[in-house]
């Protein structure tokens, strides 16, 4: 897989590059990808971000403290690494169920609007990106199977509307963006509380796993299997298009918190139905790999079972290392 990702990384050797939202956990194995890569990566993150991701990588790139709601200093940012390319990740609330909407909407549509407009409405002459990449999400559509958006939350729905106005400017103004929705993204350096790492901490540490009933669906799909449809979606994306990055087919998470059981040597012990379902639960999110496949020659590599199993040692190899 890392040769895949690696491959897909080379196309933009000595390319200026722009990563926003870098310290997250999609973001971070992005940029650290391109930086391998020996491309000119700029990130542009919030002051107060943890960049623990970046730490090693901040003698390689150049970094800008940026809040994406000022557009000023957005601006003054993308103006000094006048980047080639730009992905735009930087975002609010993806693990916070009561985000406020005013937050929601200030950082995930008008932050990503101040992105738009510095990359492309362009005031000093000098060239716009080649291609901007913006990350959107499959909670825009609340599982409904159509293109008509149908969100449930303050997150959702600010994506949704990013997502609109993304695609207005490309139909208005021509700007090169496409749009990629990563699905249920896993893997090593995913945030704690996320299900994956939760469940096998509280493992570890000997506690049951308080969940809902886990019949939700999801699609699950390995992080550097995204990265790499990110890349791809630069190179080879068409503008205006969206992506549905995913296998085409979901799995229960009580199905993968059971299998997680057999690749631990303390087992999970999930109490299932714990945890109340969230009004107007989405009961399952499935990609559509149509246009990824067609337009960037891209599908996912790494099954559930390697990937849950890459991310278990990731967690255990990170907790034997002796604290600093």
């Amino acid at each position: 897989m890392e040769g895949l990702v690696a491959e897909a990384a080379a196309r933009f050797s000595g390319r200026r590059v722009l990563v926003t939202g870098a310290a997250g956990f999609i973001g971070g194995r992005l940029a650290s990808v391109l930086a391998a890569a020996d491309a000119d990566v700029s990130v542009l993150e919030a002051p107060a971000a943890d960049l623990a991701r970046l730490r090693s990588l901040l003698p390689h790139i150049q970094f800008y403290p940026v809040d994406v709601r000022s557009r000023p200093a957005v601006r003054d940012a993308i103006s000094a690494s006048q980047p080639e390319y730009v992905f735009q990740l930087a975002a609010v609330g993806v693990t916070e169920p009561f985000l406020l909407l005013e937050l929601a909407l200030s950082v995930n549509l008008w932050g990503a609007i101040n992105v738009f407009r510095a990359c492309f409405d362009r005031e000093d002459g000098s060239h716009p990106p080649l291609r901007l990449v913006h990350s959107g999400t499959p909670y825009e559509y609340g599982g409904e199977q159509s293109d008509e958006a149908y969100p449930i939350s303050p997150y959702a729905a600010s994506k949704a509307a990013a997502f609109a106005v993304a695609r207005m400017f490309h139909r208005t103004n021509g700007w090169p963006i496409v749009t990629v929705r990563p699905f249920q993204v896993y893997g090593p350096g995913q945030p704690e509380q996320a299900l994956i790492p939760a469940a096998i901490l509280a493992a570890r540490a000997g506690q049951r796993f308080p969940m809902t009933g886990g019949e939700q669906r999801r699609d699950f799909v390995y992080v550097d299997d995204i990265v790499r449809g990110f890349l791809l979606a630069a190179s080879r994306g068409v503008d205006g298009r969206s992506y549905d990055l995913g296998w085409g087919e979901t799995r229960s998470l009580a199905s993968v918190v059971n299998q997680l059981n057999t690749l631990l040597s303390i087992p999970i012990e999930p109490a299932f139905g714990a945890l109340p379902y969230r009004p107007g639960e989405i009961w399952e999110l499935q990609a559509d790999t149509t246009r990824a496949s067609q337009d960037l020659g891209w599908r996912p590599k790494v099954a559930l079972e390697e990937g849950l199993a890459l991310t278990v040692e990731s967690l255990r190899a990170r907790s034997s290392k002796p604290a600093s």
